[in-house]
Order: C-alpha cells, then structure tokens, then sequence
C-alpha cells in the first residue's frame, strides 16, 4: 500500500521513516508552501514589546522557527536567567521541540499532556485556563494563508483567542509566516490525480490541505480515494471534498499506523 504524507517536508521526515520502516511505500506531497512574512518589521516590533505580555502562544513549529528569525538581540527568553518571565504556550509536540531547539526551558512553556494525542486550542486552554485572569496578556504568533480560504490554525487560534478575552485576558496577533498552495508540475499532477483511485492513503493533519488539492486538481473526484486524517474538523473537510473512506486518528504514529492499516 503506498501512503501520502502531505505535511511540509521537514515536518513530514519522522512519518515517512516510520513507514518505510513498516513496509509501506510512502511519498512526501506537501500541501502547502511557508515562506517567512512579508511584513518582518511587525514580527520585530513584537519582539520590541515582549515583555509587555504575560504569554506567547505558537499556533506550529513554523510559527516558533520564524519568530525566532527575526529575535532581536541575544538576551534568552522563555528561561531562568531572561529578564522577562513570559510564558511560552503551545499546543502540540512539533512546537515545543521548536521552542526547546531555539533555548526555551520546559518550566516556561505550558502545553497539553502529549501522551492524550490531542494537540489542539482546546487541550491547551484546558492547561493554562487557571493562569489567564482579567488583564492577562496573550500574544499569538500565527502564519497567514495567501490564497483564498480559512485554515485549521484560524479556528484553533481565534477559539482559544474567545476564551483569553472572555477571562477578562487581552490578546494581541502576529503573523511570522506565510501559506500558500504548491504549485505543480503536469507529471505531480498526473500522480495525485492516479492516488485518487488506486487504494493509494492520503494522511491530511490539516484541512487547508485537503482545500489545496481540490484546488491543484480540480474536476478529480475523489469518491474513491481513503484519508487518514488527524482532527474530527479535518474530517469533516474530506468527506466535504468528497472521499469516500476516510478514518480519524490521533496524531501520534502508533495511532496513525492503526488507522492506515484498518483501511487495508
């Protein structure tokens, strides 16, 4: 059985291993292209004013990867030795490791227990909701989507933004990165086209991917093809495109393996 990942590439390495090590043959499709921010002097800016919030919350790993990029000065944050104490929230596995790569230390980032498998805005709220009390400050590093359609980190974000905001907290957005939807040659094209009907395993972990393909292969029904999919509202996005077998699973490998092998 051939499986496609369709992460970004640096974030899809670990999947793609592991199912080359069981067996399968799995091929790397990204879905969608990041790029740093256009506008980098508003991701400056707020670096400038850190210490003006209480918490940071990293919607990704990309979102850590180019805050970082534009940190101003050398002084540490998110440690015991920086001279400001602001949190680091995040909500899955792929963004702290990013924060701990960049210096972050596990006692000032707040995060869901990764053992649960759910990585979302509501496993995080749940952590630091006992934390945010009227005039908590909350910055939210984000990406922006170029093309035209929502994401599954607008959702997340603006959720978890309603609920700081309702606890009397104050939240402030920037955007540190840009999506946008590959662009593809005739023969990937051709390739995506054939996975829609010859048993081949679409694994989507977010739902402006499954947008993306529609919109690169546009007319393919996809009544045919099966998904394994890492969140019910990415779900719901590809029974909405159309495919016909699709499985939920927690975004943990054991979980993800179980899920590509039941629909064998």
């Amino acid at each position: 059985m051939r499986v496609i990942i369709t992460r970004p590439q640096a974030e899809a390495a670990p999947w793609l291993k592991a199912l080359d090590a069981a067996g399968y043959t799995s091929w790397s499709l990204p879905l969608i292209d990041i790029r740093p921010a256009a506008q980098s002097a508003h991701v400056e800016s707020a670096w400038s004013r850190l210490s003006d919030f209480d918490a940071v919350m990293f919607v990704s790993r990309n979102a850590v990867y180019h805050f970082f990029e534009r940190k101003v000065g050398l002084a540490p944050v998110f440690t015991v030795q920086a001279a400001i104490k602001t949190r680091a929230f995040v909500t899955g596995p792929g963004s702290y490791s990013a924060l701990q790569r960049v210096g972050a230390e596990p006692g000032f980032v707040d995060a869901p227990d990764f053992q649960a498998g759910q990585f979302d805005s509501e496993a995080l709220w749940a952590v630091v909701r006992s934390r945010v009390a009227p005039g908590y400050r909350v910055l939210i590093v984000r990406g922006s989507t170029i093309d035209e359609g929502a994401s599954d980190e607008g959702s997340g974000r603006d959720w978890f933004a309603r609920q700081v905001m309702d606890a009397g907290g104050k939240v402030e957005f920037v955007v540190s990165y840009e999506r946008q939807r590959p662009q593809w040659d005739a023969s990937t094209i051709a390739q995506a086209q054939a996975a829609a009907t010859d048993g081949t395993v679409w694994v989507f972990s977010s739902s402006e991917a499954i947008r993306n393909l529609q919109q690169c292969c546009p007319g393919v029904s996809w009544q045919q093809a099966q998904a394994v999919v890492t969140h019910a509202r990415i779900g719901d996005a590809a029974r909405e495109a159309g495919f016909g077998r699709v499985r939920e699973s927690k975004p943990l490998l054991p979980a993800l393996m179980a899920s590509i092998e039941s629909l064998q």
